[in-house]
C-alpha cells in the first residue's frame, strides 16, 4: 500500500441498543465515503458489523468463535457501492461483543496489507459500550485486550473509538460499561476514543477527512546570538475549504472512455493600436498605476526591490499576557514544539515554557517561515504547558496584526450612558435569566456545539448533495438534515422548555421589527424649520442615535460646498486618534466664519445644519463641553456683532446646550439646559 493511502476497517454496533442511533450512524459512516471519494479517491474500506443473528468471518471458519460478527463489506477502493451499503445497515436482534469484532477487523487488515508498514491502517469503532464482552477462554479481558493491542502495534494500526451514550443508556448497567470503557483504554497510545451523546457530537467525531500533519518551519527559535532552541512548527487550526471545482468538458465523444475532459486555457495578448498583432511574453511588461500615470517595473526591477528576509525566528521580548488581546489575533493557530529527536530542546522549550506560564508572560517572536518568503511576521508565542506526561510542553503561535492592520473604532461606553437608557434590576434579571437558558454549557450536560466536534454545515451539506448529484445530475438540492438544522438554528426542543423566560424578556422590553433602509450614496440634507429635522434633534438628545459615516473618502479638511459631509466623513476616520478633536475644531472655525461673514442671514440655514452635526457628534463622542463653550462663544459673538437675528433664528429652532441626561459627562443639568435656551439678550435702552 502506498504511504500516501489508507486502509480503515469500520467497525459498526449494529446491536439491540444501538438501533435508535443507526441512522445517524448510517449518515456519518456515508460521508466518510463521499469525502474520501473527493479528496482519496484511492483509500480502501472495508466494513465490519457485530450484534446480528448471522455470522459470517473467516476467523469462525478458521479457528472458530467469533459469532454475530460479520463483515458486510471487504477491504476495497471506495466507490458508489460502498456508500449504498452504508446507507442501508441491518438491524441486529442480539447484543455484540466489540472485542471480538476489533480481532475480526485487524485479522482483514493483516491478511490484506501483511507486515508492511507503509501507508496507514486504521479500525474504527463505532458503539455505546452498554453490554458485557465474552469471558476469553485463558487469562482475564484486560490480558485479551493486551495481547490484542500488541499485534496492532507489530503491524502499525492505530484505531478510534467513538462512544455514543445517550441519556437513556446512563441508567444501564453502570460496572458493565465502566469495565467496557477501561478495556477501550488499555489499546496503544496512538488509538483515540471520544464519547459523544447527540446526533450533531457523532458527525463531528468521525474524522470523514485526516489531514496529514505537514510542518511549515523547521529550524532554530533564536533566544539570542548565543541561544538557540531547535523548534518545529505546525498547525494547529485552518479553515477548511471547498475543495477546487474544475472546468468540464462534454466535447469529447461519449464512446471515448480515457477522455479527461479537461479545459485548457491559454491567453492572448493583442496591441491597442493594432488588434491583429499578438504581443509576445519577451514585449510585454507589467505596469502599476501611479495616479494618472501607469510606470512600467520590469521583473528585474520587481526582484530587486523586493524585501527578502532571512529564514528563521527570533525573539523580540516578553510582555504580559494582559497587555496581548484577544482581538488582535490574525489568521489561523500554529503551536510550536521541541524537535521530536532533540532531547535538549525538548528541555529547553519546557524549561522556557513553564517560567513563561508561572510570571504570566507571553513572547513576541519574529517570524520568516521560509527561504525568500516575502513577508515578515510577528506574533505571540503562549505557553502551552502539557498535564500529560508522555507530552510534551509548547508553544500556541498567533499572528499580531501591524499599525496598518488594526482598526481603532472608538465607541461610547454603554456605562456612560444617562440613566434612562440603561436598563432597571427587573429588566437586567429577565436578561439574565434569558443568556442563562442559551448556555451551551449547561452542568452536568455536554458541551453543545464542540469546535472539536461539530462540522461545518455548509460543507456537510455540498457533500451530500454531491453525492445525490452524482446518481441524477437533475437531482435537486436537498432540504436541510435535522442534524445539521441543530447547528444553525436555535434549539427548538430549548426554545418550548423555556418559554415562560422567552415571554418575560419580551415583557420587559419593546420587541420591534427593524425596517431596513436603503443606503444612499449620497446624504440628504433636511430643510430647516421642518418637524423632520426638530425630531432629528430631539432624537439626539433621548436616544443618541449613531451616525452614519460611509464615506469611502478620507476628508482632511471642511469644505464650503457640503460642510456637514465633510464633517461626518472626517469625524469618522479611525486611521488615527486625531482625527475627532480635528474634526470638532475645524467645524466650530467654519461655523465662526459662518457666522462673520454672514450678510441678512443668508447663511442662516447652513450655520444651523452645521451645529446640529455638531451636537450630534459631540454626544457621541463624549465631548458635550467643547459644544456647550462653543455655543456659549457664539452667543457672546453675536452679542458683539450684533447679529440679534441670528440669535432669534437659533432660539426659534430650540438649539440648547446638551444636558447632563444627554451625556453624562456634561456638567449642564437638564432644566438650566432648557432655561439656557440660545437668544440674544436685550440691551438696556439709552437714554436721550
Amino acid at each position: 500500500m502506498a504511504r500516501n493511502k489508507e486502509g480503515l476497517v469500520l467497525v459498526l454496533d449494529v446491536g439491540l441498543s444501538m438501533h435508535a442511533v443507526l441512522p445517524e450512524v448510517e449518515k456519518v459512516c456515508s460521508m466518510l465515503i463521499q469525502k474520501k471519494l473527493v479528496y482519496n479517491k484511492y483509500d480502501e474500506v472495508g466494513v465490519v458489523v457485530f450484534g446480528t443473528a448471522e455470522t459470517k468471518n473467516d476467523l469462525t471458519v478458521e479457528v472458530g468463535g467469533y459469532e454475530n460478527v460479520m463483515v458486510l463489506q471487504g477491504i476495497k477502493v471506495v466507490d458508489g457501492d460502498l456508500v449504498e451499503a452504508l446507507h442501508q445497515l441491518p438491524r441486529g436482534t442480539v447484543h455484540g461483543d466489540f472485542l471480538d469484532a476489533i480481532v475480526v477487523g485487524m485479522d482483514m487488515i493483516i491478511k490484506m496489507y501483511g507486515t508492511t508498514n507503509k501507508g496507514k491502517k486504521r479500525i474504527c469503532l463505532i458503539t455505546n459500550a452498554v453490554t458485557p464482552t465474552k469471558d476469553p477462554y485463558e487469562g482475564t479481558k484486560e490480558d485479551q485486550v493486551k495481547t490484542v493491542a500488541a499485534q496492532m502495534i507489530t503491524h502499525g494500526m492505530k484505531m478510534d473509538s467513538i462512544i455514543i451514550r445517550t441519556k437513556q443508556d446512563r441508567e444501564l448497567d453502570k460496572d458493565v460499561m465502566e469495565e467496557n470503557d477501561f478495556l477501550l483504554s488499555v489499546f496503544p497510545n496512538n488509538s483515540s476514543k471520544v464519547y459523544v451523546e447527540s446526533a450533531t457530537s457523532l458527525l463531528g467525531a468521525l474524522r470523514t477527512r485526516t489531514v496529514s500533519p505537514v510542518t511549515i518551519y523547521r529550524g532554530d527559535l533564536e533566544l539570542n546570538s548565543d541561544i538557540k532552541i531547535k523548534v518545529w512548527v505546525y498547525k494547529k487550526t485552518s479553515e477548511e475549504k471547498f475543495p477546487s471545482l474544475k472546468k468540464y468538458s462534454d466535447k469529447a465523444p461519449p464512446t471515448d472512455k480515457f477522455a479527461t475532459h479537461e479545459i485548457k486555457v491559454d491567453y492572448e495578448y493583442k496591441s491597442t493600436g493594432d488588434s491583429s498583432r499578438v504581443v509576445p511574453p519577451e514585449q510585454r511588461i507589467k505596469g502599476y498605476r501611479y495616479g494618472p500615470q501607469v510606470i512600467p517595473i520590469s521583473s528585474a526591477e520587481w526582484d530587486a526591490v523586493k524585501f527578502k528576509p532571512e529564514k528563521g525566528v527570533k525573539l523580540l521580548g516578553f510582555t504580559d499576557a494582559s497587555n496581548i488581546m484577544r482581538h488582535y489575533y490574525m489568521k489561523d493557530v500554529n503551536i510550536f514544539i521541541a524537535d521530536p529527536g532533540n532531547t535538549k530542546a525538548i528541555l529547553a522549550v519546557s524549561a522556557l515554557a513553564r517560567a513563561m506560564k508561572e510570571m504570566n508572560k507571553v513572547a513576541i517572536v519574529r517570524c520568516v517561515w521560509r527561504q525568500g518568503q516575502a513577508n515578515v511576521v510577528v506574533g505571540v508565542l503562549t505557553p502551552n504547558v502539557s498535564e500529560k506526561a508522555s507530552t510534551p510542553d509548547s508553544f500556541y503561535f498567533n499572528v499580531l496584526p501591524f499599525a496598518e492592520d488594526v482598526r481603532e473604532f472608538q465607541f461610547p461606553s454603554l456605562s456612560k450612558l444617562p440613566s434612562s437608557m440603561q436598563p432597571n434590576e427587573k429588566q437586567q434579571e429577565a436578561a439574565d435569566k434569558f443568556v442563562e437558558m442559551l448556555d451551551l454549557a449547561p452542568t452536568g450536560r455536554e458541551e453543545v456545539l464542540q469546535p472539536n466536534f461539530t462540522p461545518n454545515p455548509v460543507l456537510e451539506r455540498y457533500y451530500r448533495s454531491l453525492e445525490l448529484k452524482s446518481k441524477d445530475p437533475n437531482a435537486a438540492v436537498p432540504p436541510l438534515d435535522e442534524t445539521l438544522r441543530k447547528i444553525t438554528e436555535p434549539d427548538a426542543e430549548l426554545l418550548s422548555e423555556n418559554r415562560a423566560v422567552i415571554e418575560e424578556f419580551r415583557r420587559f422590553f419593546e420587541v420591534k421589527e427593524n425596517p431596513k433602509l436603503k443606503k444612499s450614496s449620497r446624504r440628504r440634507e433636511k430643510p430647516s424649520g421642518s418637524n423632520e429635522e426638530r425630531e432629528g434633534i430631539d432624537a439626539v438628545g433621548q436616544a443618541m442615535d449613531a451616525i452614519e459615516y460611509t464615506s469611502e473618502i478620507k476628508v482632511e479638511e471642511i469644505g464650503n460646498s457640503n460642510p456637514v459631509h465633510d464633517f461626518e466623513a472626517m469625524i469618522s476616520r479611525r486611521d488615527g486618534p486625531q482625527w475627532v478633536s480635528k474634526a470638532i475644531q475645524s467645524m466650530k472655525d467654519h461655523i465662526s466664519n459662518l457666522v462673520e461673514n454672514s450678510s441678512q442671514g443668508d447663511t442662516y440655514q447652513k450655520e444651523l445644519d452645521c451645529l446640529v452635526a455638531l451636537r450630534k457628534a459631540c454626544i457621541l463622542e463624549q465631548e458635550p463641553k467643547q459644544f456647550n463653550d462653543f455655543l456659549l462663544h457664539l452667543l457672546k459673538l453675536c452679542q458683539k456683532r450684533e447679529l440679534k437675528s441670528f440669535s432669534e433664528y437659533l432660539a426659534s429652532h430650540e438649539m440648547t446646550l446638551i444636558s447632563k441626561n444627554e451625556a453624562p459627562e456634561s456638567d449642564i443639568l437638564e432644566n438650566e439646559a432648557r432655561t439656557l435656551i440660545v437668544k440674544d439678550e436685550p440691551k438696556a435702552e439709552q437714554g436721550p
